[in-house]
């Protein structure tokens, strides 16, 4: 059996569920090492002390990594679009507010939108979103370390908006009185919510193990588009604290999975290095081939 260290985060559409669930990866001859993260920071955080060989990340907080001197590269999709915004039931949608930005930030003036970790893909999608309006010094962003306590912070009245991964917004609306004020698809088109990860000694000295990896990765992918009742259960079972039928909504929210590095992936991610120079979060212009390693996906024909 050969080990793999694989960090991952409690984002329940991530495919790391389903192989937890499943004899997939013992049967391929992995014996995995699962270790939880509350944030994709918390991964690069990881990965510099060591501690990981492959990580289920947002790229924008592996770029950010990249930019520090840490050697690793996206070798795999996952999916895309997968922020969302929600706000309590008195604010208006993007589509009430007839798709114009502007006037749709103007209702959250003097409010504070609750996001996960600084650097994490959410965080750099909502603030560039909120940048680009001009209000940055009008709306508030509170980045929680465990993106998990949001809906509570909802439900108590806390905050009145947030954004989050789909999870985020079935939870917001069974739980906490909550809607989608913006779909995925209007905040970031294409963004590369999450993708497989590792160390450029994984990708150079066990490239074997990493290629049986993404095949049985993209097996779990296509069983979330092709079976996503089987998926779902697969997933609740391994949990225990949801049902199948949270799980089955929380897919349909975006349904947009695949371990394949599209063409409209990488464009997606190159955007994001002006926002994150901008931001403050990288001092460099990173290129394509400093990010994405296309080796593995292309020897599947993903």
């Amino acid at each position: 059996m050969m080990k793999l260290r694989i960090g991952h985060l409690s984002t329940i559409y991530h495919t790391s569920f389903i192989l937890m669930g499943t004899d997939w990866l013992k049967n391929a001859g992995i014996e995995p090492e699962w270790k939880l993260y509350g944030g994709g920071p918390a991964i690069v955080r990881a990965f510099e002390n060591n501690d990981l060989d492959i990580g289920y990340i947002g790229l924008p907080p592996a770029m950010i990594g990249i930019d520090h001197g840490l050697k690793i590269k996206c070798i795999a999709g996952g999916h895309v679009e997968g922020t969302v915004m929600i706000a309590t039931a008195e604010f208006l949608t993007l589509e009430e507010c007839r798709n114009e930005r502007t006037l749709f930030l103007e209702q959250f003036k003097g409010y504070t939108i609750a996001c996960p970790p600084a650097g994490s893909i959410h965080d750099v999608i909502i603030r560039n979103y909120i940048k680009e309006t001009g209000l940055e010094n009008d709306i508030d962003v509170l980045n929680y370390e465990w993106a998990d306590m949001i809906p509570e912070a909802i439900a108590d009245g806390e905050i009145k908006a947030a954004v989050g991964t789909p999870s985020l917004a079935v939870v917001a609306k069974r739980y906490c009185d909550a809607k989608i004020v913006i779909q995925p698809e209007k905040l970031w088109p294409d963004n590369p919510s999450y993708g497989i990860v590792a160390t450029s000694e994984m990708i150079e000295n066990s490239p074997e193990i990493l290629l049986k990896f993404i095949e049985l990765h993209e097996n779990a992918c296509e069983l979330i588009r092709e079976n996503t009742e089987e998926a779902a259960s697969i997933v609740a079972k391994t949990i225990e604290i949801i049902d199948a039928d949270f799980v089955n909504d929380m897919y349909k929210v975006s349904p947009k999975y695949s371990a394949s590095i599209s063409e409209e992936y990488i464009k997606s991610t190159m955007r994001f290095v002006d926002v994150l120079n901008e931001l403050g979060y990288i001092s460099k212009e990173l290129e394509e081939k400093d990010i994405f390693n296309l080796r593995f996906v292309e020897e599947l024909g993903l």
